[in-house]
């Protein structure tokens, strides 16, 4: 089952930084903003977690949970968290399990070599575990907003 929005979630079960195993759909009830970057502690994905962190106590309070994914281990999850203060799990994707039932474990270009990696994406779920929401190749500026605005939206409309 592929991601496609309108349709329930791709559910996955993996590592996360707190060193449990958790399914995607223990957050079901909440919405969830998953959103899938290439490396820990690269530039893009270094602004796009604290940009995600510092926004954590407005989507709370919208009834969201924020989760990232990558296929990093878990070990350079949890320095990466903790480097940053990031307040959300992050799942260890080792397998590119989750980024391809996700659709974006792609081939990528960069500097004229082609390679697999994750393109940065972005994926709101509702409280049902219905896909509502994707962003795909995301820019990191203003994104986390973007999605905060979203967020908000969501919940005016219920």
């Amino acid at each position: 089952m592929t991601a496609e929005v309108g349709r329930t979630a791709p559910d996955f079960k993996l590592p996360i930084t707190s060193g449990e195993t958790k399914a995607l759909s223990d957050y079901k009830g909440q919405h969830i903003v998953l959103y899938f970057y290439p490396k820990d502690n690269t530039p893009g994905c270094t602004t796009e977690a604290c940009d995600f962190r510092d926004l954590t106590g407005e989507l709370e309070e919208q009834g969201a949970v924020v989760l990232g994914v990558s296929p990093d281990s878990i070990k350079k999850h949890q320095n990466f968290s903790e480097k940053f203060s990031l307040p959300f799990p992050l799942f260890a994707d080792e397998n590119n399990e989750a980024s391809e039932a996700y659709g974006v474990w792609q081939l990528k270009k960069n500097f004229g070599k082609e390679y697999m990696g994750v393109v940065r994406s972005t994926f709101v779920i509702n409280k049902d575990f219905q896909l509502v929401k994707e962003w795909r190749k995301v820019s990191v500026k203003g994104h986390a907003e973007e999605v905060l605005e979203y967020i908000n939206e969501l919940n005016s409309g219920q």
